[in-house]
């Protein structure tokens, strides 16, 4: 699961936190949700539990940023002519929301009078990771030209850019529309015509608007400060000291996270003794930490990570490992979420598996059969709607049905809570790749 859509800190995941920042509506429209087509149903799901609505579009492949803001801008522009367009990151945490949303108005004046405002960050330490923006002349509304974006230095560079006030490069912006525009067509002609043409045949599929394919894969893979940022006279910046941090790994979870009096931090089942300033956290099982400092405990349904804060970095590297080693937990979930709620695998041997399935109030699986495996399925919480064949059965607490090989079959939540129940597969192969589907309300026929 991408990191944006997991609760880091707190119950909301980052996505949720970013889509509560820009609701403000004496400065926000209603956001333009960007994401690939595998997340739609993630997306939408995590809107409806905080309860904000969304445009949400669906990139059929990915062609980096400079090609999701042009279709962010297009969009904007479509609702209005005059339109000022914030791009924000989904996966990033802002402490002060008040100030920050001060500072996107403060900004957005700027940006009215066709500039492209980036929101640079006061450097808190000299970070390796990040790019910077060297500040030139003033420009009024609490803008600065941008004298110069800079890679990612080392760490004598970034010790000096400090002291010359450089700023981070936060990858937030705000612009007018109708200059991004101008500036992508003069500047990535190989962004802007094709992302012109994937709006014009984009279709609504369900709640979702679905960008024209053909189109869209046209698109010059490439960033937006490599297309337009380094090379527009019309880029500005605004400082931004609202506490900002992109999430980009465990310590700096740590860093932003509620310490014990020893400086832990304990998410789950978790016990230290005789340690300070560690991370645990845990889905499931019990974690005890005895005599270490400064370290990271992850423990998932799926893998266990243990890690010195100041390797956390090396994760990315970790999983390269993993995955040339063939391991399926590389990319592979015991939980896995589908548009209807969500399935836990909790026994898998050779011919038999055990799930945990948890269908949504009003959720609705696809009218499927199997070549290779019967199921049986035990209620445990609610009711289950069931169809086997030409019948249809009301399936209820402690209750259980069995579906032969090969039978149609279909499942429903008609109620008002969560449906829970065990599923038992038993069969000579057990693949996700052997549903056929018939029919599906999410289109996934």
């Amino acid at each position: 699961m991408p990191k944006q859509f997991i609760p880091l800190l707190g119950e909301e995941s980052t996505f949720q936190r970013a889509m509560r920042l820009l609701s403000e509506p004496s400065v926000f429209e209603p956001a333009i949700v960007i994401t690939n087509v595998d997340y739609r149903f993630t997306v939408q799901e995590q809107l409806k539990t905080i309860g904000i609505a969304a445009q949400i579009v669906l990139e059929p492949s990915r062609r980096d940023s400079a090609a999701a803001i042009a279709v962010g801008t297009e969009l904007a522009l479509a609702r209005d002519e005059k339109a000022v367009v914030g791009v924000f990151a989904a996966d990033h945490i802002v402490q002060d929301t008040k100030l920050f949303v001060e500072t996107c108005r403060l900004a957005g004046i700027a940006a009215a009078q066709g500039r492209i405002v980036t929101i640079g960050i006061p450097p808190t330490h000299p970070a390796t990771g990040y790019g910077y923006i060297r500040p030139g002349e003033e420009i009024g509304g609490h803008a600065r030209k941008v004298s110069a974006f800079v890679e990612k230095p080392d760490a004598i560079r970034a010790a000096q850019y400090l002291l010359d006030g450089y700023l981070w490069n936060s990858g937030n912006f705000i612009f007018d529309g109708a200059t991004m525009r101008a500036e992508l067509q003069a500047l990535a002609p190989d962004v802007a015509g094709p992302v012109a043409e994937a709006v014009d045949g984009a279709k609504l599929d369900l709640d979702f608007l679905r960008l024209d394919a053909a189109a869209f894969g046209r698109a010059q893979k490439i960033s937006i400060d490599y297309a337009v940022m380094e090379k527009t006279d019309k880029a500005a910046v605004v400082s931004g000291q609202f506490g900002w941090s992109d999430v980009g790994g465990w310590a700096a979870v740590w860093d932003l996270a509620d310490k014990d009096g020893s400086g832990n931090v304990i998410e789950g089942r978790g016990y230290i003794l005789e340690g300070s300033g560690n991370l645990v956290r845990s889905e499931e099982a019990l974690i005890a930490l005895v005599g270490l400092d400064d370290v990271a405990v992850i423990a998932t349904r799926d893998a266990v990570l243990v890690t010195p804060k100041a390797k956390a970095d090396k994760v990315k590297e970790m999983v390269a490992l993993i995955t040339t080693a063939g391991e399926s937990e590389a990319g592979a979930h015991r939980e896995i979420q589908r548009p209807w709620g969500k399935y836990l695998s909790i026994d898998l041997g050779g011919r038999h598996q055990v799930k945990r399935i948890t269908v949504k109030p009003g959720g609705v699986l696809s009218l499927q059969k199997h070549h290779h495996r019967a199921e049986h399925w035990i209620v445990v919480r609610g009711t289950a709607k069931v169809t086997r064949n030409e019948e249809t059965i009301m399936v209820h607490e402690t209750e259980s049905i069995y579906l032969p090989i090969g039978c149609i079959h279909r499942m429903a939540n008609p109620g008002r809570i969560p449906l829970e129940l065990i599923e038992v597969q038993v069969g000579s192969y057990l693949g996700e790749d052997d549903i056929v589907r018939i029919e599906d309300i999410y289109k996934r026929v």
